[in-house]
């Protein structure tokens, strides 16, 4: 669920010719590699469409053909080479950005225009002229902002800036290559529509409301200044995101070009040493950006080994279904989808590398005085592959993505504000039915394993081996259920997806309706804000017992608090 996702069917070579019954996952996988005939057949049985159209990548590449004798020798997809080749050259200019364009050394106005046109550059070579499609979005969604009421101006920008990405996905899906495989220009859009849309909600806590109706999180990234139409665009199409983000706050990214961004932090994090190892205005990337290219480079050998050795589209086999005990379906249903998600490793933590190698991306100190690069991270590996709950998942899993929709969506709606998220979680994805799918199962089973946690999670924590036993049965079920909600999102069509919930009889959305019919749990999210309007009523009904001069101290003391621990909160 990310920005790439709209793209990301991969499922082209991928499908089975079959497989008998056997004694094992390894076996089971071994037959799923298949002939490259027996894959194409299976694929149009499953999908219903001509083997002809796993041949059309190449001709859906929009973009430069430069690079088309490295596509043919290295057996890729000519748009998936432009797309690496244009993020590794990104690497290379942030090094070069943090260098020669650092703020000591040039004004905001060069850092602005430079970074800008070099987005425009690889956007061209990535896409051609549809890139042009970003230029139309972000100047729809300025016009709006610029001529509409500040009252309702994020309103109507959310609408125009949301339409128009799923106008695009439409045309893109049902008229050009629905079910295959491309780095298209809907995905740019997709990161592009999450930060105009939070640009416009900031703006309207920044100039429309007064600091006592924002919470925290909206008083530290509201936006007191229009920002004018160079700041908007390199906000939007910098270089370092504009092909895989990741989103970051306007206020974030206006520090970074300022170069304001590293001493606030350094306060908030430095627990006041001012000598010694804490002291230190401008930390280096350099040790993390290895690190992270590390990371990416083990993301893509994995996913590379794996991608074909485990296709999803097996699970749905007649064959395998047939003569596979149930016990090695759900094992090879969980390695299948643990085979796919080093793809998105690799793309999140490449675009988090190349920000930190432009000096974007300082988070403050760690307790032994190391710097934190991870204010605009995606993801944490070890929390997604070891998590012990569905939220703990999500919550470490495309993070900008999820603050974005607790942002803009739930925090501000006001009638059933979870299945609101999932449903602007489906459209802001795009248009296949297996999106919808995905989420609504989503939502039941946030729904049950919120019941669970509340209602059965106490229990086990009377010592620390019911609390280990209890870690490693949820680990355990959250992985199945996580594997098996997404599977809709892996193939796309409702038939394959229905086909797989009919294999498994359905399973998991019964006990889900089971749990939260046994186990409700009052929803909690309200409790927060009357427990704040209660101890603003209590309050006022102090102030007549209080001096003036106390009460302000006390208020403006709890105010700086707040706003000092944000940037921590927020990531």
């Amino acid at each position: 669920m990310c920005a790439v996702d709209d793209n990301r069917p991969a499922r082209r070579n991928n499908s089975s010719s079959g497989g008998g019954g056997s004694d094992s996952v390894f076996i089971i996988a071994g037959q799923a590699k298949g002939s490259e005939v027996n894959r194409r057949k299976e694929r149009e049985r499953i999908y219903g469409h001509g083997p002809s159209m796993a041949t059309q990548t190449t001709a859906s590449c929009t973009g430069s053909t430069l690079l088309q004798p490295i596509s043919e020798i290295i057996n890729l997809p000519l748009d998936q080479v432009n797309f690496v080749a244009c993020q590794l050259f990104a690497l290379l200019m942030a090094v070069w950005f943090r260098i020669y364009l650092h703020p000591s050394k040039t004004s905001p106005f060069i850092r602005h225009v430079v970074a800008t046109l070099l987005g425009f550059y690889l956007a061209l070579f990535c896409f051609g002229w549809y890139s042009l499609h970003f230029l139309v979005q972000s100047g729809l969604s300025y016009s709006v902002m610029v001529f509409a009421g500040l009252e309702n101006m994020h309103k109507y920008c959310f609408i125009v800036t949301l339409g128009y990405l799923i106008l695009c996905q439409i045309t893109r899906v049902y008229v050009f290559d629905y079910g295959m495989y491309s780095a298209d220009f809907t995905g740019p859009m997709m990161v592009l529509t999450q930060k105009i849309t939070s640009l416009a909600f900031e703006i309207h806590d920044g100039l429309a409301k007064r600091d006592v109706q924002l919470t925290p999180t909206q008083k530290y990234l509201a936006i007191r200044r229009m920002p004018s139409l160079l700041e908007y665009l390199s906000y939007n199409c910098n270089f370092m995101g504009i092909l895989a983000g990741p989103t970051c706050s306007y206020n974030d990214y206006k520090a970074f070009i300022e170069g304001t961004g590293y001493e606030p932090r350094h306060q908030e994090n430095a627990n006041g040493k001012e000598n010694g190892k804490y002291k230190q205005s401008e930390p280096s990337p350099k040790n993390d950006v290895i690190s992270k290219l590390c990371t990416c480079a083990i993301s893509l050998a994995i996913y590379l080994s794996l991608c074909k050795l485990l296709p999803v589209e097996h699970a749905i086999d007649d064959e395998f279904v047939s003569f596979t005990p149930f016990y090695l379906q759900v094992i090879y249903l969980y390695l299948a989808m643990l085979a796919l998600r080093p793809k998105y490793y690799f793309v999140w933590t490449l675009a988090d590398a190349i920000n930190n190698a432009a000096g974007f991306g300082f988070n403050g100190y760690n307790k032994d005085g190391s710097p934190r690069w991870d204010l605009i991270s995606n993801l944490r590996i070890l929390d997604i592959e070891l998590a012990t709950s569905f939220k703990s998942f999500l919550d470490n899993w495309n993070i900008q993505t999820a603050l974005w929709l607790k942002r803009v969506c739930y925090e501000r709606c006001a009638i059933n504000p979870t299945a609101a998220t999932f449903l602007l979680s489906a459209m802001w994805h795009g248009v296949y039915p297996g999106y919808y799918l995905t989420f609504l199962t989503g939502i039941a089973m946030t729904m049950a394993a919120r019941a669970i946690r509340h209602n059965i999670r106490p229990y086990f924590l009377v010592c620390d081996s019911y609390k280990r036993i209890y870690d490693v049965i949820t680990w355990a079920w959250t992985q199945i259920a996580i594997s098996y909600t997404v599977v809709p999102f892996v193939l796309l069509a409702v038939g394959p997806s229905l086909k797989f919930y009919r294999c498994w009889y359905f399973c998991l959305h019964l006990l889900c309706l089971l749990v939260v019919l046994v186990l409700p749990v009052k929803s909690r999210r309200r409790q927060p804000k009357e427990q704040q309007d209660g101890l603003q009523q209590d309050g006022l009904q102090q102030d007549g017992l209080q001096q003036d001069g106390v009460r302000d101290s006390q208020t403006e003391h709890n105010s700086t608090d707040n706003n000092c621990n944000q940037k921590d909160k927020t990531t």
